[in-house]
This record gives structure tokens, sequence and C-alpha cells, in this order.
């Protein structure tokens, strides 16, 4: 399985940009679905989450306030509107989905845990973003 991401370009500091997430053959609607990119020498990043049960979100501090996540089921179709932008932005981003989990935090009693990039699946080819200043 491996998820089509796409809507990357290039585009200037404060600029917007949004990326969609599919699969013509795979149903998202069941699985909770995640952004992440990795920039030039760095680490993949985890930068935000929607869950499939109630679309409720979570995201990294580095965009908080500036990309929102989104989904459509109708189109089996994730999204990352990006605002914002700034250099730092600048690297290839991908979409994955959770292996059999709803939510982005799962719950036990007095604990929670927060999903991270190895409870995803389905890494494609990603998309370039590149934002100049």
């Amino acid at each position: 399985l491996q998820l089509v991401t796409s809507g990357g370009g290039q585009v200037q500091a404060g600029g917007s940009l949004r990326l969609s997430c599919t699969h013509p053959g795979f149903s998202m609607d069941s699985h909770a679905i995640g952004w992440f990119r990795q920039a030039p020498g760095k680490g993949r990043e985890m930068l935000s989450c929607i869950s499939s049960r109630d679309d409720s979100t979570t995201y990294a501090d580095s965009v908080k306030g500036r990309f929102t996540n989104s989904r459509d089921n109708a189109k089996n179709t994730a999204y990352l509107q990006m605002n914002s932008l700034k250099s730092e932005d600048t690297a290839v981003y991908y979409c994955a989905v959770t292996r059999n989990l709803h939510e982005c935090i799962v719950y036990s009693g007095p604990y929670h845990y927060v999903l991270k990039d190895v409870d995803f699946g389905g890494w494609g080819q990603g998309t370039q973003v590149t934002v100049s200043t």
C-alpha cells in the first residue's frame, strides 16, 4: 500500500499550499491519517493526525495555528492546508494511515498514548515543498 501525496511546489515565504492524500484502491475512512515531513539531513517529523471517528486533530508545535488537517471521506482524500509558510517548512511531505486505529490518541484508564510515526504505514513517494525567502 502506498498513499499518493500531491500538491507540493515552490512558494514564497508567507504563502500557502494545500496538499492532498489519497489512494485509488484503499478506503481510508476507518483509519486515522497522519501528515509528516522530512527535511534534508533531518529525521522524519510528525506534523498532524486526524481521527477517523470524529475528525479530531493533533498538531506539532512547529505547525500549530498555521496548518490545518482535514479529510473528506466521500472523496477518500485527506488535506493539509498550509498557511504562513516559512523557509524552515521546506521538506518532502508524506501522508500515512494507521494500521488498525481510528484515533490519534489512545486512552487506557489514566494513561494515554499519542501515536507516533511507527504506528503508521502506507508511505508513498511524498511531495516536495520548497519555501523561498
